[in-house]
C-alpha cells in the first residue's frame, strides 16, 4: 500500500465566474506523511481538493506522481491512481444500514446479485484492525456523526487507497474521538500512505500534521514542516491578523425563558438518547452543553426547538420567539439549491410589510435580503446566487442571518462555528453575544470546549443522554 514517489500539484488554476478560486497553485504531498492544508473559507482548500479527487476539471495546471500524470476530471481516474476523499458533509443515505452504505462503495455492478455480507467482510475486518466498532444492521441516519465519520472513512479504505483526503474530519468530534482519528491516521502513515487533512484548528494541526500548506484568497502563501513554524505563524499566513476575543459582560439573568424538567428523548428506533433532563434558561443567559458527540446533544436540541416529541418529562417555553441554528447548515439549515434570497426570505416572507394582500412585494424583500447581506457581510455575487455555491462560512451566515432577524426571545445553537474558520468564527461569536447582550437567552450546544468557554456564563456536559457534570473530565468518568 505504501507509495515511493510523491504527489504532485503544479500550477492549478480555477475560476467560479469572476471568483479567482485557485490561482497557480502548486504543492507536494510525500508519502508517509500528514500533510495539512490551512486556509480561510474561500482560501481554495476544497476546490484544490476536489481537482485531485477528480470531481471537477481545473482550467489550468496538472497532477502527477512521479513520471505518471493523473487525469483530472474524473472521480473514477482519480480513485484508480488510489486517491480517494472524505467529505466534510457525509456521502452516505441515512435510510440505508451500514452494511449497505459500506456496500455501495464496493458495488461496481449488479451483475450475479448482490451478495452483501461477502462485500462488506473486508470492510468489517479493517474495522476490527483500526479498533473501530461499527454496527452492521443499524440504520446509518440514526447513528452519532463520529460514527457516521469512521463509516465514511472505512468507505474511502475499503479500496486500495494510497492517498486519502479528509475534509474538516474532527469538525464534529469530542477531544477523545479527535485523539481516536489521530490514532488511526498515523496508522496509516506509518503505512506509508499519503494523508491529506484539510482543516482549521490549528492545535490539530500541530499535533498530528508532518508538513503543511497555507492557502490565502486562493494563493499558495507558505509550505513548510511542522517543525519549523509555530501556530502564531500559521494564523497569520492564514489571515493576516488573529481576530482578538472582545472583553464582554453578559447582562444580569432576566425572565425564565424556557424550563426542562425530566425531559426524555428517544430516537426513531425508540432507543432512549436523553434520559430525564432538567435545565433552565433566562434571559441575558448563556448555557454551554458539551461533552463528547453522540450523549444526545442532537436530540436534546431538536426536542427543545420542538421539532423532536418528548418520551417523558415536561417541556415550558415562555418566549414568543425561538430561533435554531442546526448543527448541519447544508442538509438542514439550507435549501442548498435556492438562491440567497430564497433562503433569506423563508423567514422573511412572514412579515407584513413585505405582502400585499395574498401578494408578496418582490422589491421590498430584496431592499430587506441585501441589507441583511451588508450586516451580516455574506460574501455573493447577488441576491440569486445558488447557496450551494457559497463558503461554508457564507452559507452559515445566511442561517445567522435568517435566525437573528427577527430578534428571536430564545436562541437554541448546535456546534454553530462546526467547520468555520478563525474570522467567520469570530463573527459568529459576535454576533451571538449581541442577541445575548439585548435581552435573549441562549443555549449553545457544542463540542468545542474553546467556543463554550468563549461564550458561556455556565456549562454542563452529557454522558450519555444526562447533563452529569460541570467539566469534561467528569462526563467522561461519567460522574454524576
Amino acid at each position: 500500500m505504501g507509495l515511493k514517489d510523491p504527489l504532485m500539484v503544479e500550477g492549478m488554476t480555477q475560476r467560479f465566474g469572476r471568483l479567482l478560486a485557485l490561482d497557480n497553485v502548486s504543492a507536494t504531498f510525500f508519502p508517509g506523511e500528514v500533510h495539512a492544508v490551512l486556509g480561510e473559507n474561500g482560501a481554495g482548500k476544497s476546490t484544490l481538493m476536489n481537482a485531485l479527487a477528480g470531481f471537477l476539471r481545473p482550467e489550468a495546471g496538472q497532477v502527477r506522481m512521479g513520471d505518471r500524470g493523473i487525469e483530472l476530471g474524473s472521480p473514477l481516474e482519480s480513485q484508480r491512481a488510489g486517491i480517494q476523499m472524505v467529505h466534510q458533509h457525509f456521502m452516505l443515505v441515512p435510510q440505508f444500514s451500514v452494511d449497505e452504505n459500506l456496500a455501495l462503495a464496493k458495488l461496481h455492478s449488479l451483475a450475479g446479485g448482490l451478495r452483501l455480507a461477502q462485500l462488506t467482510r473486508p470492510v468489517h475486518e479493517l474495522a476490527r484492525q483500526l479498533k473501530w466498532d461499527v454496527s452492521g444492521p443499524s440504520r446509518t441516519g440514526d447513528l452519532p456523526v463520529g460514527v457516521q465519520q469512521r463509516i465514511e472513512i472505512l468507505k474511502a479504505l475499503s479500496e486500495p487507497s494510497p492517498i486519502l483526503i479528509l475534509d474538516e474530519p474532527t469538525a464534529v468530534l469530542g477531544p477523545d474521538e479527535v485523539q481516536d482519528l489521530f490514532r488511526v491516521l498515523r496508522t496509516l502513515k506509518s503505512e506509508g500512505r499519503i494523508v491529506i487533512l484539510i482543516a482549521h484548528k490549528l492545535s490539530e494541526v500541530l499535533a498530528i500534521a508532518d508538513r503543511v500548506t497555507v492557502l490565502r484568497h486562493g494563493r499558495k502563501v507558505a509550505e513548510t514542516s511542522i517543525p519549523e513554524t509555530t501556530a502564531d505563524q500559521l494564523a497569520q499566513w492564514m489571515v493576516g491578523d488573529v481576530p482578538t476575543q472582545l472583553d464582554w459582560q453578559p447582562p444580569e439573568p432576566g425572565d425564565v425563558l424556557i424550563r426542562a424538567r425530566g425531559l426524555s428523548v428517544r430516537d426513531r428506533s425508540k432507543v432512549p438518547q436523553v434520559d430525564s433532563v432538567d435545565l433552565e434558561v433566562r434571559r441575558g443567559e448563556v448555557l454551554g452543553i458539551g461533552g463528547v458527540d453522540g450523549n444526545g446533544q442532537t436530540e436534546l436540541a431538536e426536542a427543545l426547538a420542538g421539532l423532536r416529541p418528548l418520551a417523558a418529562g415536561s417541556l415550558e417555553v415562555f418566549s414568543k420567539k425561538v430561533a435554531y441554528i442546526p448543527q448541519d447548515r447544508q442538509s438542514e439549515g439550507l435549501a442548498v439549491e435556492f438562491s440567497v434570497l430564497e433562503n433569506l426570505f423563508i423567514s422573511g416572507h412572514q412579515q407584513s410589510e413585505f405582502r400585499w394582500g395574498p401578494f408578496l412585494r418582490l422589491g421590498r424583500a430584496r431592499l430587506w435580503a441585501q441589507d441583511m447581506i451588508q450586516k451580516y457581510k455574506i460574501k455573493c455575487h447577488s441576491l440569486d446566487q445558488s447557496v450551494r455555491s457559497l463558503s461554508g462560512g457564507n452559507q452559515q451566515k445566511v442561517v445567522l442571518a435568517r435566525s437573528l432577524d427577527h430578534q428571536p426571545d430564545l436562541l437554541i445553537a448546535m456546534n454553530p462555528t462546526r467547520g468555520l474558520d478563525l474570522h467567520a468564527t469570530s463573527f459568529v461569536h459576535d454576533r451571538l453575544r449581541e442577541a445575548v447582550q439585548n435581552g435573549a437567552g441562549l443555549i449553545l450546544l457544542s463540542t468545542d470546549q474553546d467556543e463554550l468557554a468563549a461564550l458561556a456564563t455556565r456549562t454542563k456536559f452529557m454522558s450519555r443522554g444526562r447533563l452529569v457534570a460541570d467539566t469534561l473530565a467528569e462526563a467522561l468518568r461519567g460522574d454524576a
